[in-house]
C-alpha cells in the first residue's frame, strides 16, 4: 500500500465500518478499511437466523421512539439515510427486499450472504481499499493533527478516523469490546456494557421440557416483586435453557442490566387478549358441556398441549383428570397460571449469544450531527460502539447504517474542505 496519508482509516468492517468507507469514497476519500477476520462483515452473516434483518417499515421518528431516551441521539444519522432509502440502496444493489408482518424487513432471498456481497461490491466500486486479518492495537492522534493507526502488520496515517469496531456481542464473530479501550485511552467514558437482545435462563426446569414450542402472540413481564421493569408482547421460544424469541431477546436488557438477576420473576400472559373474567367464563362453561374430556384436552384448545400438560402439573393436577366439576377454586388457579404464568430468573446467555451491546461510548461526547467526537476533532464512532441500542426488528441495524453514512459523509466533507484550503495555499 502506498506510505502516503490516508484521507480516512476506518477501523472496523461491520455493518457500519462499510457504509461509512462506502460514503466517504464515493465522495471522493481515499478510504482505507481495516478488519481483523479474513473478510468485513462476517456478523451480518449471523444477523436475522443468517436472514439479515435489513431495516424495519416504519418512518424514521418510529426509530428514534423504538430506542427509546438515547434514540434522539440518531435524528440527523436517520435524516441523512433513512429507513427508506436504507431499502432503495439495497434494491439498488440487486437485493431485492420483502416486508414481514412483523415489519421487519429482509432479502426476498433470505441469503444474509446477499447483503453482504452487495456492500463489498459497492466499496469494490467506491475504491475503498481493504486490509484483512489486521487487527487494530492503538490510535494515537498527531501533534500536528490527524492520526496514526498501528495494527498486527503495520502502522498508517490518517487526517481522519472513523471508529466502528463493533461491541462485545457475538464474539465468535470478533466482536470483542476492541474499540472501547480506544476510546476510552483517547479521554471518552464508557457508559458500562451489558448483552442486550439475549435469550434467557429460567431457575426452573419445565420450561426446558417444552423445547421448540413458539406461542405466537403472549405479553412477557419482568418482575422485581411486584414492580414491573420491563414489557414486550410478541411470539415466544420455549428453549432447553428458559426462553428466547422476540418477546424473551426484548425485555432482556432488563435483566442483564439488574444487579441480582435471581431477585428476578419472568410473568408470561399466555392469552392477551382473553381477559381473567372470560378465560373463568370458558373453563366453567366447559366443565358443564365438555365434562366427559380431559382439562388438559380442553385447554388445549386455546395453548399447545404440551403447554397445558405442563401447567396442570405446575398445579399438582392429575394429567388424566376430567373437566367436570371443575371447582370454582381451580379454575381461578389456571386462569392466574395461564394470564400470569410466573418462572424464577436465573440470567442470560450472555455476550456469547447476544445480538447487540447496551452501553458503550457516551452519546454527549459525540456530536450527532456529524458523529465526531468532540474530545479529538477527526476522529469520528458510529454503529456498535456507541451507547444506542434498540429492539428487535432491525432497529439496530438502521442505527448502523446511518450513522455510518453520516460519519462517511461528514469526514467526506471536511476532507474537501482541508484539500480546498491547502490548494488555496
Amino acid at each position: 500500500m502506498s506510505e502516503r496519508p490516508w484521507d480516512v482509516l476506518v477501523l472496523g468492517g461491520g455493518a457500519a465500518g462499510m457504509m461509512a468507507s462506502i460514503r466517504a469514497a464515493e465522495m471522493g476519500c481515499r478510504v482505507l478499511l481495516i478488519e481483523k477476520n479474513k473478510r468485513p462483515g462476517v456478523k451480518i452473516l449471523m444477523s436475522g437466523g443468517t436472514r439479515c434483518n435489513i431495516t424495519h417499515d416504519c418512518e424514521n421518528r418510529d426509530i428514534v421512539t423504538a430506542f427509546g431516551p438515547n434514540g434522539k441521539f440518531l435524528h440527523s444519522a436517520l435524516a441523512a439515510l433513512g429507513t427508506r432509502q436504507v431499502v432503495a440502496f439495497f434494491e439498488g444493489e440487486g437485493v431485492a427486499t420483502k416486508i414481514e408482518d412483523t415489519g421487519k424487513i429482509f432479502p426476498v432471498s433470505d441469503k444474509a450472504m446477499d447483503v453482504l456481497m452487495a456492500l463489498i461490491h459497492r466499496m469494490q466500486r467506491a475504491g475503498v481499499t481493504v486490509a484483512t486479518e489486521e487487527s487494530v492495537q492503538e490510535l494515537t492522534p498527531l501533534p500536528e493533527g490527524g492520526f496514526t493507526v498501528v495494527t498486527s502488520k503495520g502502522s498508517y496515517t490518517a487526517r481522519q478516523v472513523i471508529l466502528t469496531l463493533g461491541g462485545q456481542s457475538y464474539p465468535g464473530c470478533g466482536t470483542r469490546g476492541d474499540g472501547y479501550a480506544i476510546a476510552q485511552k483517547l479521554g471518552h467514558r464508557i457508559i458500562p456494557t451489558r448483552p442486550a437482545l439475549v435469550p434467557i435462563t429460567v431457575n426452573t426446569e419445565w420450561p426446558g421440557e417444552l423445547r421448540g414450542i413458539t406461542l405466537p402472540d403472549v405479553s412477557v413481564r419482568v418482575l422485581e416483586a411486584d414492580k414491573e421493569l420491563s414489557k414486550r408482547r410478541s411470539s415466544l421460544l420455549f428453549a432447553h435453557f428458559g426462553l428466547s424469541g422476540p418477546a424473551a431477546l426484548d425485555v432482556s436488557r432488563a435483566i442483564s442490566r439488574h444487579a441480582l438477576p435471581q431477585s428476578l420473576n419472568l410473568e408470561v400472559d399466555l392469552l392477551p387478549n382473553e381477559k381473567e373474567p372470560d378465560i373463568d367464563k370458558f373453563l366453567q362453561t366447559e366443565s358443564l358441556n365438555s365434562g366427559k374430556k380431559q382439562l388438559a384436552v380442553v385447554l388445549a384448545t386455546q395453548l399447545p398441549r404440551r403447554l397445558a400438560d405442563a401447567i396442570l402439573s405446575l398445579l399438582q393436577m392429575p394429567a388424566d383428570r376430567k373437566a367436570s366439576g371443575l371447582a370454582k377454586a381451580d379454575r381461578q388457579k389456571l386462569t392466574q397460571s395461564i394470564k400470569r404464568l410466573r418462572m424464577p430468573i436465573r440470567g442470560t446467555l450472555g455476550f456469547e449469544k447476544a445480538e447487540v451491546t447496551a452501553g458503550g461510548v457516551a452519546l454527549e461526547e459525540v456530536d450527532s450531527r456529524t458523529m465526531q467526537s468532540k474530545i479529538h476533532p477527526g476522529l469520528y464512532l458510529a454503529g456498535e460502539i456507541l451507547d444506542v441500542d434498540g429492539p428487535i426488528g432491525g432497529y439496530n441495524f438502521q442505527a448502523a447504517w446511518s450513522t455510518g453514512w453520516l460519519a462517511g459523509t461528514r469526514v467526506a466533507e471536511q476532507s474537501r474542505s482541508l484539500h480546498d484550503s491547502l490548494s488555496r495555499n
